[in-house]
């Protein structure tokens, strides 16, 4: 992993909060897709401050939450005291051999390095256990949601699909599954959920001051989001399978 990658991937920590307010959930559609039939034991990897966690939680799954960063780990534990919760990474996990049926990657998967991380998920995982990955994307075919990717890709913010096609000779064959729907949120979720971006996070004062001016002056001014109290963002959110072989 390159320096400013680097960089990036540990700068969440420094805006755990506004990660919690800004960033949405998934959608049920997805994480059913993603779990395995009479899975048990999940790992939530990468688990930020806990949206997906909290799903798992809802289907009555015995969940274990991994997070490299102490300050996001402590917005999960805050929220969800009795979840056993360890800072760890993809490439170093603190679980045992073969003790999850199922292990999901929420919006955290492009940080890892995956010639480390794919043997230390198949060692953790059973025998024909699975990998899911799934991220949210912001769907620029709505007009306004084109337009806030002008503001931010100057800043280097992408709305890209991640497109993984195969996870290596532990694993079969890759399925994808794609899931269109809105979440709403207020103008200040909208920042938060922009102040929440590692570009935006790792840019100077100058620079991130600038961008959320952007993102405010969008807000007030574009014809479908000016004077509503709430917003629908609309998501496509991409989710990937496969299983330990």
């Amino acid at each position: 992993m390159d320096e400013k990658l680097q960089e990036n991937a540990a700068s969440f920590g420094r805006a755990a909060e506004a990660y919690e307010r800004g960033r949405p959930s998934y959608p049920a559609e997805a994480v059913d897709w993603l779990l395995p039939e009479n899975a048990r034991q999940v790992v939530d990897l990468g688990a930020g401050t806990g949206k997906l966690t909290r799903r798992l939680l809802e289907r009555g799954l015995d969940v274990t939450a991994v997070e490299p960063s102490e300050n996001m780990l402590a917005q999960l534990v805050l929220a969800l005291p009795g979840v056993p919760a360890h800072l760890g990474t993809a490439e170093d996990l603190p679980l045992a051999d073969s003790s999850a049926d199922c292990i999901l990657v929420a919006q955290a998967w492009h940080w890892v390095q995956p010639e480390r991380a794919l043997p230390e998920v198949a060692r953790v995982l059973r025998p024909g256990g699975r990998l899911g990955l799934v991220w949210n994307l912001r769907d620029e075919r709505v007009g306004w949601v084109e337009e806030l990717g002008r503001v931010l890709r100057p800043a280097g913010g992408t709305s890209e699909s991640m497109g993984i096609k195969e996870l290596g000779d532990l694993f079969g064959p890759v399925e994808r599954f794609e899931v269109c729907w809105q979440h709403r949120m207020t103008g200040q979720d909208l920042l938060d959920m922009v102040a929440s971006r590692s570009y935006v996070i790792t840019a100077t004062d100058q620079e991130r001051a600038a961008l959320l001016d952007g993102v405010r002056d969008l807000v007030t001014t574009h014809p479908d989001l000016a004077g509503h109290e709430s917003i629908e963002m609309p998501y496509l959110t991409e989710s990937f399978r496969a299983e330990r072989l």
